[in-house]
């Protein structure tokens, strides 16, 4: 592979260099930040070797570019070479990058529950899924989905000692990367053994959602959704790749499902997640769902992700 801008992060008590980052708003930012000082305030001397990050690029032929990704590496992956481990695919969300689980604190929030014994030793990997929703697009000029599947997951299996198989491998992902992450795994479900997802962009009526009833205008609506679903968005084109529409009849025996959603949701995607609640049930689908008081915001993503490290932690090997 060729480098490209490679570095480590030894310790998660450490400040992250600055990269560029947009983060959705001014005042996510200040809530994030607010959340994380509060946690850091109290958070205990660490005890024990600390993981490190590494963050590189990968060189895509299929999207003809480099591509910034994020490894989180417990201590013993350097402390024993020849351990293999379980590996989660962490989608960002739109206005994020690869380094998000980095800037926010949810590292610190890692190593914490680690220390605990909390969490199994597990890799995190997070991929800089721009505004793509981990797709092909319609024009077919950027094939993300195309990406991850032939060269990015390979990747990383490859290089960071992966344990091989669908039962060591999960995803999951917040608001874009929670689309990603469902329409991944049920698309894909030979490949992931489970699932999560925070405030993912669910829709169930394409139309209705692009209308701009609720709290976000119709422009805010449509540039949520950016070019890859046609410029105007093709209703057909997303029906096809929806996870809603996917959940109706993707094989899923054996996959386990977790999610939840804000019941306050800036852009109405408490719907979404109640129906795709519903697709499941009316399929017994065992899952788990919450709907929480919350907004579509930082403070309620900071709230929940403890869940979701949980929940695949436990269903590691």
């Amino acid at each position: 592979m060729n480098s490209h801008n490679a570095y480590s992060y030894v310790s998660p008590r450490r400040k992250i260099p600055d990269r560029s980052l947009t983060l959705v708003s001014s005042r996510a930012q200040r809530g994030i930040c607010f959340f994380f000082f509060l946690y850091l305030l109290y958070l205990p001397c660490a005890s024990a070797a600390p993981g490190r990050a590494e963050c590189n690029s990968i060189p895509s032929k299929i999207l003809s570019r480099p591509v910034p990704y994020c490894v989180l590496l417990p201590a013993s992956f350097d402390a024993d070479k020849t351990r293999r481990f379980p590996v989660l695919y962490f989608l960002h969300g739109l206005g994020d990058n690869e380094q998000s689980f980095l800037r926010t604190g949810a590292w610190n929030l890692v190593e914490d529950l680690r220390e605990k014994g909390r969490l199994k030793d597990f890799l995190i990997a997070t991929p800089a899924g721009e505004a793509s929703f981990y797709i092909n697009s319609r024009d077919g000029k950027v094939r993300y989905e195309d990406f991850l599947l032939q060269e990015f997951f390979p990747f990383i299996e490859r290089r960071y000692r992966a344990r091989p198989g669908r039962a060591n491998r999960a995803i999951s992902g917040i608001s874009m990367g929670g689309y990603g992450a469902f329409h991944l795994a049920f698309a894909h479900p030979q490949l992931f053994s489970s699932v999560s997802a925070h405030s993912a962009a669910l829709i169930e009526k394409l139309p209705a959602f692009l209308s701009g009833n609720g709290g976000v205008p119709a422009s805010g609506r449509s540039r949520l959704l950016g070019s890859v679903f046609g410029l105007p968005p093709d209703p057909a084109f997303w029906e096809r790749n929806s996870p809603l529409a996917l959940a109706r009849t993707a094989l899923l025996s054996g996959m386990k499902i977790y999610f939840d959603c804000g019941s306050e949701d800036d852009f109405g995607f408490e719907a979404g997640a109640a129906a795709l609640d519903k697709i499941l049930t009316s399929r017994k689908i065992p899952h788990e769902f919450h709907l929480y008081p919350g907004r579509h915001d930082w403070s309620y993503f900071a709230s929940h992700v403890e869940a979701s490290l949980s929940f695949h932690s436990a269903l590691f090997p």
